[in-house]
């Protein structure tokens, strides 16, 4: 099998054939052998039963069935764990992306790259807000992290066999793909293009599981925010401090204080701030080390035609 296509699936019927049929078009064009592996994340529309029914007429279309939502990395984990070619796309449903570039991105891996990612030069069809957003969580990334992830870029791209095999061998539960595979190393290279407007349907990518995304990047590449934490004990500490000094002039030498009740609330309130925040950012991280040490599955399937090799 010479590329596996990944693709995960959430309340994506209406893109489902048209789809597949491009991507159809762009192994044609490569003369490939190619498999096509939809997880259904969860959908409440008729996406899986779309794809078993494709997979009835064409052997080259595989399903995986999750027993519940798990999320989008972890359905696109599923696929690189099942996925049988020597080197992986990986495409959202929703055509925002298009299939035809991966004619392009395999070129480039023929050059000898292990990952070939596609950037974004513009995202056509996104609000003004998801693109600041967006545009302001990379660049902030980019700077507290000691792995160099890429700008304007997706989980849209191709990866060696030897990347699959390296990621499956990642067991965190707080999945950030793109970041991992960043942190693998090896070759790697873009190709840019032009995002598109999403061709049917409504996203179910939504500011909540963009946020959670978020978080589980930086905390999962970077130890910036603990280091926050610990400056801002310091500089609320020496704040403190000139807060007892000045009290205790107001008290003693200038005889104007109003009974200890302004330095005190604005001593108390401050504090308080800032340790609930420490201790928030110190929870998110003790929270993912409890999720790995768990160690409970990372999904769990319903239902799959794919036989994975012993």
């Amino acid at each position: 099998m010479k590329l596996s296509i990944v693709i995960p699936i959430y309340n994506e019927e209406e893109n489902i054939d048209s789809l597949i049929n491009r991507l159809r078009t762009v192994v044609t064009q490569m003369q490939i052998s190619c498999e096509y592996i939809f997880v259904n994340d969860g959908s409440k529309d008729h996406s899986f039963q779309l794809i078993k029914n494709l997979a009835l007429a064409d052997p080259a279309i595989k399903y995986i069935d999750f027993s519940r939502n798990f999320g989008h990395q972890i359905a696109v984990s599923a696929g690189l764990d099942l996925a049988a070619g020597d080197r992986v796309a990986i495409i959202d449903a929703d055509l925002q992306d298009p299939p035809e570039l991966i004619i392009d991105m395999f070129a480039k891996m023929d050059q000898g790259y292990e990952v070939v990612y596609a950037k974004r030069n513009n995202r056509n069809g996104e609000s003004w807000l998801k693109k600041f957003t967006a545009k302001v969580f990379y660049r902030i990334l980019k700077s507290i992290t000691s792995v160099k992830i890429p700008v304007d870029t997706g989980d849209f791209r191709i990866i060696d066999r030897k990347v699959v095999n390296v990621l499956n061998q990642m067991p965190e539960h707080n999945k950030f793909l793109r970041g991992q595979i960043s942190w693998i190393g090896f070759k790697q290279t873009y190709v840019e293009y032009d995002r598109k407007v999403r061709q049917a349907g409504s996203t179910g990518y939504t500011y909540k599981k963009m946020i959670r995304l978020a978080l589980d990047g930086i905390t999962s590449f970077s130890n910036f925010p603990l280091k926050v934490a610990s400056i801002c004990g310091f500089v609320v500490s020496g704040i403190a401090f000139m807060v007892m000094i000045y009290a205790l002039y107001s008290r003693y030498i200038t005889k104007d204080y109003v009974e200890g009740w302004t330095s005190t609330i604005i001593s108390v309130l401050f504090l308080g701030g800032i340790q609930l925040i420490s201790i928030g950012i110190i929870g998110e991280y003790i929270s993912r080390l409890s999720e790995n040490a768990r160690n409970r599955p990372l999904y769990i399937i319903n239902e799959t035609n794919i036989k994975k090799e012993a």
